[in-house]
């Protein structure tokens, strides 16, 4: 499952900074507007103590973390919509990925060149906010024109389609998100269909140090249900050369906020992790919540899911607290489950399959 996230802000926020905090991959981090043409693209594990653990347990050769793609991508301004800077490339570029992290600028530093008179979180927001909601508008205005004809001949599935986009254009005609609402799976699954802006899963990464955000933003982020992180990248990013001891005698922060991000990210894909361990490997899977025994077998191999006979399952910490599997089995912890089952997040599984 190939997973990718959007880091978006307006020009020298600290996007490409970030990206090369998170990746530790050389890009251009010029101080001028759009240094950042073409975007950069990064994959990076998602550390997992849980892997270290299991990998230890049973004397695995090697370890695989999950993966998430990280795509840096140009600075978007005021207007972008109507093609003003990188414009339109810049938002095709956001229908690719799979959830966006927005990064709004609250450090105050002089030297870096502000493309707006002020900070101010807020605006910001709404700057992005307001660009996307007006591409997307016109992607389903230009459908909604297409499926006048259809639905004049009362073809069922343009009316149903006709009456999802219609509401869609409500919202963004009044400049909102349509990832702020609860669509119903139908809904959702026509929106989708469009590679919509504002639909896809987003968080907020606030630039600079805790001092430096106000109560009454961060306020504004909990009322909203915002989910957020405040982050002095440029500390990060000059915190990743050193391991923790080095960077405490540095006066720098012990632990890194970046593993926060990265993980945070794919809570907001709303995805779990499954493990399998053995001598061979330690292997984190990334699977969509909700997902089954069956599903979970199909992103090992295709096979699996198709030829699913059962599925023995125990949750990892237990496996370790029962020092391995032969004494897991024998105190009765490793469940059998069945196609119906639901897999939780750390569940250590085995596929039994007749393929």
């Amino acid at each position: 499952m190939s997973l990718s996230i959007g880091i978006v802000g307006l020009p020298n926020v600290g996007k490409s900074t970030l990206f090369q905090a998170i990746t530790k991959k050389q890009v251009n981090r010029a101080n001028y507007p759009f240094c950042t043409i073409d975007p950069n693209i990064g994959v990076v594990a998602v550390s997992d103590e849980r892997v270290d653990q299991l990998a230890k347990l049973t004397n695995s050769l090697k370890k695989i973390y999950t993966t998430i793609e990280f795509v840096d991508i140009a600075g978007l301004v005021k207007g972008a919509s109507q093609g003003e800077g990188l414009g339109n490339k810049f938002l095709a570029n956001i229908r690719e990925v799979d959830a966006v992290v927005y990064i709004l600028r609250c450090f105050g530093d002089d030297e870096i060149i502000n493309v707006n008179s002020c900070i101010d979180v807020l605006k910001d927001k709404d700057v992005l906010d307001m660009e996307m909601a007006l591409k997307d508008l016109e992607v389903v205005d230009k459908r909604i024109h297409g499926l006048e004809g259809e639905v004049k001949t009362q073809n069922k599935e343009a009316i149903k389609e006709f009456a999802i986009l219609k509401k869609a254009r409500e919202y963004l005609g009044q400049g909102k998100i349509l990832a702020d609402f609860d669509w119903e799976l139908e809904e959702k699954k026509v929106l989708n269909n469009y590679q919509l802006l504002t639909i896809k899963p987003r968080m907020f990464l606030l630039n600079g140090k805790e001092s430096e955000v106000s109560q009454e933003i961060i306020k504004t982020f909990q009322d909203n249900n915002w989910p957020f992180l405040i982050l002095d990248v440029l500390t990060e990013f000059d915190s990743t050369a050193f391991d923790p001891e080095e960077r405490k005698s540095f006066g720098l922060p012990d632990e890194l906020k970046l593993d926060s991000l990265i993980k945070e990210s794919y809570k907001t894909l709303n995805l779990i992790t499954f493990l399998t361990t053995g001598p061979d490997e330690t292997r984190a899977w990334t699977l969509k919540k909700g997902s089954t025994a069956p599903q979970a077998g199909g992103v090992i191999h295709s096979d699996f899911e198709a030829n699913f006979i059962k599925a023995e399952i125990i949750n990892w910490k237990d496996l370790l607290d029962a020092g391995g599997f032969s004494k897991a089995r024998e105190s009765g912890l490793i469940r059998t489950e069945g196609k119906e089952y639901v897999v939780q997040d750390g569940d250590v599984i085995e596929i039994k399959s007749n393929a």
